[in-house]
């Protein structure tokens, strides 16, 4: 993975991150949430109106599932970009699936401030990916 393609953990640190005491039951309740939002991206049928919103529930279960790795370390992040660093820096051996991740965050930042539709290739190419990805995060969350 190319280092400049995420954010630079002393910037996060510096600007976006902060410590905070750790909360099990906002911990739990954004699980409960992420988990939720799992069950709607994985049964509504995929047509070329719903990829993109499937591909952003994705994201989002993901970037849910980063604030709660995140809190229950102790830290709370005010930019997305900054969770994805932090899972890197814990978890170098992910590689494969940051540079997932961070091609989810980017689709995603198109859909949502250009209006642009995530290519309906990216989401038949990645979605059993998106779930290993989901469940190796829980694990990670839920276990450490």
């Amino acid at each position: 993975m190319k280092n400049q393609e995420l954010m630079d953990w002393a910037t996060c640190e510096r600007e976006f991150v902060r410590k905070i005491e750790v909360d099990s039951e906002r911990i739990k309740s954004i699980m409960k949430k992420a988990r939720q939002r799992l069950k709607r991206a994985q049964t509504t049928k995929p047509t070329p109106e719903t990829t993109s919103f499937i591909v952003e529930d994705y994201y989002e279960v993901i970037k849910e599932i980063l604030v709660a790795y995140m809190l229950k370390n102790g830290l709370r992040s005010k930019n997305h970009q900054c969770l994805i660093t932090y899972l890197y820096m814990k978890n170098p051996e992910m590689e494969t699936e940051i540079n997932t991740i961070s091609q989810m965050s980017f689709f995603r930042n198109r859909l949502d401030y250009y209006g642009e539709d995530v290519p309906t290739n990216f989401y038949n190419k990645n979605k059993e990916e998106f779930n290993r990805i989901i469940d190796k995060l829980i694990k990670l969350t839920e276990n450490e």
